[in-house]
């Protein structure tokens, strides 16, 4: 950043800023939304609370998807918006800086960005989606030890039914154990334990043993008398379920990276449905991916207010117009993945659309004297906000005569 001139510079800090502080808040909230529901999940399924944190850290990528081009686009406009209405843009201008030029550094962040989010869209995205289900999946089934759940009673292969008070340590550590189990020579066996530990045998995968301690076991056969044993430690093997090992990756287009989407959209060996699926996948990826290089327009664009005016009007139209061509572009796959039109149209149709809005807007901002991008939609916001205080101020005058 050094060799950079001071102007560059002066930009570079004046959208940082602003750029990680928008990617932060927006990940944060998506993050903050999905938590509590995988808590609740979680909580459902009696498994260990570090697994919330682990499919998390897998959804990490397809939030950064999408935080990354708001906050690129949030930066820039920030950034000019502010030397904007601080006047400075106009003592640039004056010296011979055209907004091309102002726009140096904005897009060598924009590239690295783009490049970035290529990688994440086309490696990391699959990836940990197919990780994130696995999670699940193994959630569901028992394989992480959520079979066992805290003040429940849990049937293991109609031998045993297992009650616990309380679980530490992941899951590895019960307090409070009961437990009632049908032995082989009919006898049936009430045990209660202070606490008790799981255990591996190395030469049986399909076995564990619950290692209990401080208890009492109650053998009670028929036609004989009930006993009452106490332990210190007792040994007690249960018999794992079988758990269905989870699919193979990539029985989802979303779950292919780059490369095997242009194989397999490409593959005479497979159906045109899968075909239809995986170039819709590919297109919607590299859609999103392109629009990126169009952001700093749009910023700018959508930056500088009219003169004489502060209204933030060019922010929450930015938001808007980056929300909905991303919709536009999710019905888009959508539709072409059916086969109904071709991902030609159906994505990279609104993208020339869109482009060519950015184009002309920047164009009317960055090449015609006093052009305004969204001089129209300011003095309608205006005209909207002064009849909109006129009618408060009439019903708060009605309000204090009656």
């Amino acid at each position: 950043m050094k060799s950079l001139p001071a102007i560059d510079r002066y930009i570079f800090r004046l959208v940082l800023m602003p750029m990680l502080a928008v990617f932060l808040i927006a990940a944060s909230l998506l993050v903050l939304d999905k938590m509590l529901k995988l808590f609740d999940f979680v909580a459902t399924e009696g498994g260990p609370v570090s697994i919330v944190f682990r499919m998390l850290a897998n959804l990490l990528p397809e939030y950064a998807s999408l935080a990354i081009p708001l906050g690129l686009m949030l930066g820039i406009l920030f950034a000019f918006r502010k030397l904007a209405t601080s006047s400075e843009l106009d003592v640039m201008r004056a010296v011979g800086l055209s907004y091309n030029r102002l726009l140096r550094v904005p897009y060598m962040i924009t590239l690295a960005l783009a490049a970035l989010n290529l990688v994440i869209v086309g490696y990391l995205q699959p990836l940990s989606r197919y990780y994130y289900e696995q999670l699940q999946f193994e959630l569901r089934s028992g394989a992480l030890g959520a079979s066992i759940k805290v003040g429940e009673f849990t049937t293991l292969k109609d031998k045993m039914a297992l009650r616990i008070e309380q679980s530490e340590e992941d899951g590895r550590r019960l307090l409070g154990i009961f437990a009632r189990v049908n032995s082989a020579r009919g006898q049936m066996l009430t045990i209660s334990a202070r606490e008790g530990r799981f255990l591996a045998l190395k030469d049986q995968p399909d076995t564990i043993i619950l290692r209990l301690t401080d208890g009492q076991i109650i053998q009670d056969q028929p036609g004989q008398t009930p006993r009452v044993l106490s332990f210190s430690s007792h040994d007690l093997p249960i018999d794992l379920p079988a758990i269905e090992k989870f699919r193979q990756r990539g029985d989802k287009n979303a779950e292919y990276l780059l490369p095997e989407l242009l194989r397999v959209g490409w593959s005479d060996q497979v159906s045109q449905e899968v075909r239809n699926q995986t170039r819709a996948s590919l297109n919607y990826r590299l859609v999103e991916v392109v629009m990126m290089l169009l952001l700093p327009l749009l910023a700018v664009a959508l930056a500088i207010p009219p003169k004489r005016s502060t209204s933030p009007l060019g922010v929450f139209v930015s938001i808007v117009l980056v929300v909905a061509y991303h919709k536009v572009n999710e019905y888009g796959q959508a539709v072409a993945a059916l086969g109904r039109v071709s991902p030609a149209l159906a994505l990279w149709g609104p993208f020339v659309v869109f482009a060519a809005l950015i184009i002309w807007m920047y164009w009317r901002v960055a090449f015609v004297p006093g052009g305004q991008a969204i001089g129209a939609l300011e003095r309608v916001a205006t005209g909207l906000g002064k009849r909109l205080r006129s009618l408060m101020a009439r019903r708060k005058a009605r309000s204090g005569a009656v």
